[in-house]
C-alpha cells in the first residue's frame, strides 16, 4: 500500500511532460563518467577555458533542455524546437552562449570524454556547410497564416 501511495506522489526530479531535473541529468551523465559544471560559476570561470575548447553544453530554460555539441570540429545547436541542427561557428559560439544567458538560460558544461557516436566519426573527416538556418518548428505556418489576409 505504501508503494502505491509513493508512486502517486509528484516528484521534483521529473514530471508528466518529460521534464527532468538537473540532478537526474547529472546522475545519468555520471554513469558515462561525465560531469556537469555551471558555465557561469566562479569555479568554471576561474579555469579560463575558451568555450570552443569544450565538447558540449546543456542549456535549460523553463523546463526545456537542449544541447550545444561539438561534432568533429564543428559546433551544433541541437535544440528540438528547431527543424534541424543549427551549425554554429567557433567565432559565434561564445556570443551564442552569452545570448542564451541574457535570455535567462542556465548553461552547464559537460566535462569528460563523451561516448563515441557515428556523427562524431563522420564529421571528424568532413565539414558541413549549412545553406539555410533551421527555423523554429511551426515558424513557417505562423508566417504563412499571418500573410494570407
Amino acid at each position: 500500500m505504501d508503494a502505491i501511495f509513493h508512486e502517486k506522489q509528484p516528484s521534483g526530479n521529473m514530471d508528466d511532460s518529460g521534464f527532468f531535473s538537473i540532478q537526474v541529468i547529472s546522475n545519468a551523465l555520471r554513469v558515462w563518467g561525465l560531469e556537469l559544471m555551471l558555465f557561469n560559476s566562479r569555479e568554471y570561470q576561474r579555469l579560463m577555458i575558451d568555450p570552443i575548447n569544450e565538447k558540449a553544453f546543456i542549456c535549460n530554460y523553463k523546463e526545456h533542455w537542449f544541447t550545444v555539441r561539438k561534432l568533429g570540429q564543428q559546433w551544433f545547436n541541437l535544440n528540438s524546437l528547431l527543424t534541424g541542427p543549427e551549425l554554429i561557428s567557433d567565432t559565434y559560439l561564445a556570443l551564442f552562449l552569452a545570448q542564451l544567458q541574457q535570455e535567462g538560460y542556465s548553461i552547464f558544461v559537460i566535462r569528460g570524454n563523451l561516448p563515441d557516436c557515428e556523427a562524431e566519426q563522420i564529421l571528424g573527416i568532413m565539414r558541413v556547410q549549412q545553406q539555410q538556418r533551421p527555423k523554429l518548428i511551426g515558424e513557417d505556418e505562423a508566417q504563412g497564416s499571418s500573410g494570407q489576409r
